[in-house]
Order: structure tokens, then C-alpha cells, then sequence
């Protein structure tokens, strides 16, 4: 059975350490805020100009002025700030983002990804996504295994305008997570119910497996 979206990003929290400053990109990733686990501190990032985002606001308790970077709003922990989007740039390229999340629309075997534009279709611009998977020290993709119509998503080359090359190290989809290596992309964890057929059938590209793939824990 294909994990939620939920339980997607619950798996892609458990790779943040404490301390952390995390910068969550739109769609999907911004779940991760609800699931940072309880025993450690990260500093959630985003480029309008904001550390220190908590999870979402309940019903009713929403501030219009507090938004994240996909204009949700979001709530600020204790110790957060704000600042304009010069200075969160500023982080972004000078290096202080330890772990970009980001969505994605396909991202290729030597770990390339394209996530801003699809041709003839109208889009509001790249955003920050071209400064984060070369500003981050590390960029984890989380997104469907397939398009809306069953095409793969993870393939031997992207076809679609490139955001970065080269630039992501891991990908958590609702079928797997898989690490991108020098020899190719690593089939590390499969979701519960999910068999391997499953996965490689999905899959646009070779499947690397050094052990059995475990269940991922969620």
C-alpha cells in the first residue's frame, strides 16, 4: 500500500538532526513542519524571510501576516524571526541551510531535478528553488512516484527544463526512498504492502540494490 502524504513526510523528518536549519519547499514538503520529532530542535526555513516556522495554525488561529513561501499560513515557534527576502537569500547562497525539502516533477539517476516549469504551461516563475539545491548542503526530494496519468517520475534523464544537476542526494516518494550514489539511484526502503515489482515497474530508470531493501518505518 502506497504511503500517505502524511506518512511521507513523517519519513522525511526522521532525517533531520537537532539543530538543523531546514528549508521546506511548496506542495508536499510543507508537511514535514507537523512531524518534526519530538526530541529535537529544527529551525524551519523559508525564503519570504522566516527561521524559526512552526506547524500549521488550528482552525480559527490563523494570522494572515505569518505565510510561508507557497503564501500558507504557518506559525513562528519560540525564538523564531523575521526578515526580508535579501537576508533569507542571503543564508540560502552563503551556505547556512543545512537540508532543502523540496517537490519535484522528475529527477533523474545522477540525481537532476526538475520541478519549476513544464513547456507551454503557464508558471508563476523558478522562486528559490534554483538558489536552494545549490545553496542547501544537502536537498531531499519528496514527490509521487508517478505523473497523474502513471508515467515515472525517476528516470534515466529528466525531459523536462532543469532546475539543478547533479544536486539531489534522496528521494522519498509514497512507494520507496532511494539515495542517489556516484553508480546510480539505491533502492533503500520500500513502502509497506509495496513490493519490488511495484516499484520497478514505476520506475524509469535502473534500481540499484547493495542489501534487501527494508520496510520503511512510519
Amino acid at each position: 500500500m502506497a504511503l500517505t502524504r502524511d506518512q511521507m513526510a513523517i519519513r522525511a523528518a526522521q532525517e533531520l538532526k537537532d539543530g538543523f536549519a531546514v528549508n521546506l519547499g511548496i506542495g508536499i514538503p510543507t508537511l514535514v513542519a507537523n512531524h518534526i520529532p519530538a526530541d529535537r530542535k529544527v529551525w524551519l526555513h523559508s525564503e519570504n524571510g522566516l527561521l524559526g516556522m512552526g506547524p500549521f495554525p488550528w482552525d480559527g488561529e490563523e494570522d494572515p501576516q505569518i505565510i510561508n513561501a507557497g503564501k500558507e499560513t504557518v506559525t513562528i515557534d519560540p525564538g523564531g524571526s523575521v526578515f526580508d527576502s535579501s537576508l533569507s537569500f542571503a543564508m540560502i547562497r552563503g551556505g547556512h541551510v543545512d537540508v532543502a525539502i523540496l517537490g519535484a516533477m522528475q529527477v533523474s539517476r545522477n540525481g537532476d531535478i526538475a520541478n519549476w516549469m513544464i513547456p507551454g504551461k503557464r508558471v508563476n516563475g523558478m522562486g528559490g528553488a534554483m538558489d536552494l539545491v545549490s545553496g542547501a548542503r544537502s536537498v531531499l526530494v519528496m514527490m509521487t512516484h508517478t505523473t497523474r496519468e502513471g508515467g515515472p517520475k525517476l528516470l534515466d534523464e529528466c525531459t523536462l527544463p532543469l532546475t539543478g544537476k547533479a544536486c539531489i542526494d534522496m528521494v522519498i516518494t509514497d512507494l520507496g526512498v532511494m539515495r542517489i550514489t556516484g553508480e546510480g539511484l539505491v533502492l533503500e526502503e520500500i513502502a509497506p504492502g509495496v513490493s519490488l515489482d511495484d516499484v520497478r515497474s514505476a520506475t524509469g530508470t535502473e534500481l540499484l540494490m547493495p542489501r534487501e531493501p527494508l520496510a520503511i518505518a512510519v
